[in-house]
C-alpha cells in the first residue's frame, strides 16, 4: 500500500463521489486545495478529534495546499448536525476565548508551519442579504429536515431554529470561497460538506470531493464526546492519558492503533496477528498506550507513565502522580481532573470516588490539604 492508497483508505469511511475518482486526481500530481473547518465551541480537543487532524496532516506531507478554517462566524449559529437540541449561541468574545488554546493542542498532531489558518468571518461577514438569498436557492428545506436528528426533533415537537438551516449554506460557501478540491470531516459533517460540493458544481461546474473519516470510541464504548465524560483529552497529563487508554475495551485496540496513532499499517498487522495468536491483550494495550503518550507528549513521559501504571495497577501500589488544589469540597476539587462539576457529581453518585481510602457519597464533602483522592481506576491525585 503506497501513501496515496493509505491516505484514501486508513480511517476513511466514505469518499464522495468515489474513491476511484479521488485516487485518479491525487495521482495526477496536481496540488489540491484541501480544508478542514472547526467551530471553536469548546476549549479542549480529545484524541477522537485527532482523527481528522491526522488525515489533514497526511495531505500536508504530500505537499498539497492545506487550509485550517476557524469557524468564528459559523460558531455564532452553531452546527446541530450531531445534537438533539439547538446549540446555545456563543458570543464573539466566547469564540475568541475558546480558540486561544485550540491551536496549541492541535499542533501536537498538525504542523501549522505548513498549514494556512483562516477565519470564515473574513468572507461570510461581507455577504449581503441578497447574496444570502441567492445562495439559499441552491438548497432544499426538504433535504435539511430529512436529516435524522432534525427529523427526530421535529417529531418530538422540539424547536428547530430557522437560523439552523443557514449553517450548511454558510459551510458550503466556505468551500466555494476556498475553491476547495477536498473537504475533510467526520460522518456527522457529511450533509454540510455536500453543501460545498453543490456550490462548486453549480457555480464552477467543478467536481469536488468529500472525505469522511471514521470516529473513535471513547472509554465507555460510545463515540468519544466532549459531553459524555468518555474522552481522552490531548491535554491529559501522561499518567492520565496512559491510564485511560488502558481502560478501553480489548476489541478497540486495533481501532485505536489505526485512528489514534501514526503506527504503520505493517505494525498494525503485527498487532492483529498477536491478538489472533492469543497474546494477553494487556501487553498489547500497554504498547498502544505507550505509542499514544509518546506521540502526544514524548517517549520519556511515556516510559514514566508506564512504570507508574504498572506500579499502581499491577503491583497494587498506588502512586499519587498529580497534585491539585482544594476547591473547598470534593465536587469542584475533582472537577479539575474530570472536566466538569456535573461529571464529578455523577462519579461520586456512582461510588467511583475514594478519599483517603474511603468511598465518598457526599458531593459536598470538605477536602483538606494532604487528602489522597482516587477517581475511578485511572486517576490518583493528592490535594495541595
Amino acid at each position: 500500500m503506497d501513501k496515496i492508497e493509505e491516505i484514501i483508505t486508513r480511517s476513511v469511511t466514505n469518499i464522495i463521489p468515489s474513491k476511484e475518482e479521488l485516487e485518479k486526481l491525487l495521482r495526477s500530481g496536481k496540488k489540491l486545495n484541501i480544508y478542514l473547518g472547526i467551530d471553536p465551541t469548546a476549549t479542549r480537543i480529545h484524541i477522537g478529534n485527532g482523527v481528522t487532524l491526522r488525515k489533514l496532516q497526511e495531505f500536508v506531507e504530500l505537499g498539497h495546499k492545506v487550509t485550517f478554517i476557524i469557524g468564528d462566524f459559523t460558531a455564532l449559529i452553531g452546527d446541530s448536525s450531531d445534537k438533539e437540541s439547538e446549540r446555545p449561541r456563543l458570543s464573539y468574545e466566547e469564540i475568541q476565548e475558546n480558540f486561544k488554546t485550540y491551536k496549541a493542542q492541535a499542533s501536537k498532531i498538525l504542523d501549522f508551519s505548513k498549514v494556512k489558518v483562516r477565519f470564515n468571518g473574513e468572507w461570510l461577514k461581507k455577504l449581503n442579504f441578497v447574496e444570502v438569498v441567492k445562495l439559499c436557492q441552491h438548497y432544499s428545506v426538504g433535504d435539511f429536515v430529512s436529516r435524522e436528528l432534525i427529523k427526530k426533533r421535529l417529531y418530538e415537537g422540539k424547536k428547530v431554529g430557522l437560523h439552523e438551516l443557514l449553517y450548511p449554506v454558510m459551510q458550503g460557501y466556505d468551500s466555494y470561497f476556498m475553491d476547495t478540491d477536498i473537504q475533510i470531516g467526520g460522518a456527522d459533517q457529511t450533509f454540510n460538506m455536500q453543501a460545498g460540493r453543490t456550490l462548486q458544481k453549480d457555480f464552477r461546474n467543478k467536481e469536488s470531493f468529500v472525505l469522511v473519516t471514521g470516529y473513535l470510541e471513547g472509554t465507555d464504548g460510545r463515540k468519544m464526546s466532549k459531553s459524555w465524560g468518555n474522552a481522552i483529552w490531548i491535554t491529559d497529563n501522561p499518567d492520565e492519558m496512559f491510564g485511560k487508554v488502558m481502560s478501553i475495551k480489548d476489541d478497540l485496540i486495533v481501532q485505536y492503533f489505526r485512528n489514534a496513532t501514526n503506527t504503520s499499517e505493517a505494525k498494525i498487522k503485527e498487532v492483529e496477528d498477536r491478538l489472533k495468536k492469543g497474546e494477553n491483550p494487556l501487553n498489547i494495550k500497554k504498547d498502544l498506550a505507550f505509542n499514544v503518550v509518546s506521540e502526544l507528549h514524548n517517549k520519556e513521559d511515556a516510559e514514566k507513565a508506564q512504570k507508574s501504571f504498572e506500579k499502581t495497577f499491577q503491583e497494587q501500589k498506588p502512586e499519587f502522580t498529580k497534585e491539585i488544589e482544594s476547591k473547598g469540597n470534593i465536587s469542584p476539587t475533582i472537577a479539575q481532573t474530570v472536566g466538569s462539576i456535573s461529571e464529578a457529581k455523577r462519579l461520586i453518585s456512582q461510588g467511583a470516588v475514594d478519599v483517603n481510602g474511603k468511598t465518598v457519597s457526599d458531593p459536598t464533602l470538605q477536602i483538606n490539604s494532604g487528602d489522597e483522592i482516587k477517581v475511578g481506576t485511572k486517576i490518583f491525585v493528592k490535594v495541595k
